[in-house]
């Protein structure tokens, strides 16, 4: 209410110095003062609303974080370029949702409200919020239909063509709760996360399942291939039993590596307390190995040493060292991007920390949604290439020679 009696006191003022059109929408008219002041003060209440106190008022708030100026910046619209000054907050964590750090123009209603649901707010927190920063009041209804609109965007993004050939593909997935035929049931969200030739990121696709397994990856991969993929380099996945048959079934050239990562938790499930770390202290010369020759030499050593108290976790290692052993074939800087499969699951962290306040969800569809959405909004960081990708790729061709299709 304060935002709308400001605006249309400045607006009733502006008004009075109107006298022809180009006063009105010219270079410098009312209508582009309007915008930039619109603008600025709706950046301004985010702001406020993102520190917990008003402007001259910090004395009345605890946190450490503070204002500490604006930066300047154009923004393209439908009357040509505004400049608008932007807030900052001090800690540098202030990305106001009206206007974007990298955004280069005026977004959309539409836009703003998906943003917000893709940040994991609910239906009536986004109307809530609408209602208090902007003024404007929507029903739930209206909301929820522009955000079902995603699930139109979600069939056309998981139908597009892909590329001919990935570097690396990792494989994995995430479970969430969701209620089907009237009960609540564990359902597997399945992530595919490509590196292409160029060493750019891109989520192939999202699948629900009811619970993951090796004959559903296999349905993945068949529709990946359907979708325009010939070869993958190399897999990174976890330790499910049949999922590298699964992936050399459609692509026979494929190295894959099992995530040692998640070996080395699943082994520690079975031992002891006490012996844990001393078993870590053998198991790093496994896994630490300058080569493969030593790291086998060391997995050898390890058995003597272990196999009589956990037969089990000794031959998990040995029964799995095919495909666990794949990154010793390379050197530091591939090692380092194959041996786990942390690259998505830091997507996944991002899809967690949008999703943790939904405990259960109504449908597939709507899991899907929010999971796509989301997905927007953080491969918004992916612009960039993979570090040192130059080098990386060098290395790829000679050991896939020719797989790798480079244009030079």
């Amino acid at each position: 209410m304060k935002l709308q009696k400001a605006l249309i006191k400045q607006l009733e003022k502006d008004l009075q110095n109107v006298k022809t059109m180009d006063d009105l929408v010219g270079k410098d008219g009312l209508i582009k003062k309007l915008i930039k002041h619109l603008t600025e003060r709706l950046l301004e209440e985010e702001l406020t609303q993102h520190l917990g106190y008003e402007p001259y008022q910090k004395e009345a708030h605890h946190g450490s974080n503070s204002r500490n100026g604006s930066s300047s910046k154009h923004l393209k619209g439908e009357f040509g370029r505004i400049p608008i000054k932007v807030p900052r907050d001090r800690q540098g964590e202030f990305d106001p949702l009206l206007v974007g750090k990298h955004q280069r123009e005026f977004g959309d209603l539409e836009g703003k409200i998906l943003s917000l649901y893709a940040k994991g707010l609910s239906v009536r927190d986004i109307r809530e919020h609408l209602q208090d920063l902007y003024g404007l009041e929507l029903s739930a209804a209206f909301i929820s239909r522009l955000t079902d609109r995603a699930l139109q965007e979600v069939k056309q993004w998981q139908s597009r063509p892909l590329e001919s050939v990935y570097a690396i593909v990792y494989f994995d997935a995430i479970h969430y709760k969701v209620r089907s035929e009237g009960k609540v049931q564990t359902r597997a969200a399945y992530t595919c996360l490509g590196i292409d030739a160029q060493g750019h990121r891109d989520m192939l696709g999202i699948w629900v399942g009811e619970s993951e397994g090796a004959h559903f990856w296999l349905s993945v991969l068949t529709e990946l291939q359907n979708r325009g993929v010939e070869d993958i380099l190399i897999a990174c996945v976890d330790g499910l039993k049949g999922f590298p048959e699964a992936i050399q079934s459609i692509f026979p050239r494929t190295r894959v590596q099992l995530c040692v990562i998640h070996q080395i938790r699943n082994s520690l499930r079975y031992i002891a307390h006490k012996d844990q770390r001393e078993f870590m202290k053998d198991l790093r010369r496994v896994y630490q190995a300058s080569t493969r020759e030593v790291a086998e030499e060391e997995l050898v050593q390890l058995e003597k040493k272990w196999a009589k108290r956990y037969p089990i976790v000794i031959r998990s290692w040995k029964s799995k060292w095919e495909h666990l052993s794949t990154y010793f074939e390379f050197a530091p800087q591939i090692r380092k991007l194959i041996y786990t499969t942390n690259s998505v699951e830091a997507l996944h962290r991002g899809f967690r920390k949008v999703t943790k306040a939904k405990s259960i969800f109504p449908t597939d569809s709507a899991l899907e949604k929010m999971l796509y959405l989301a997905y927007l909004d953080i491969s918004k960081k992916w612009k960039t290439a993979i570090r040192d990708w130059t080098k990386i790729v060098a290395q790829l061709d000679i050991h896939f020679e020719g797989r790798l299709n480079l244009a030079l």
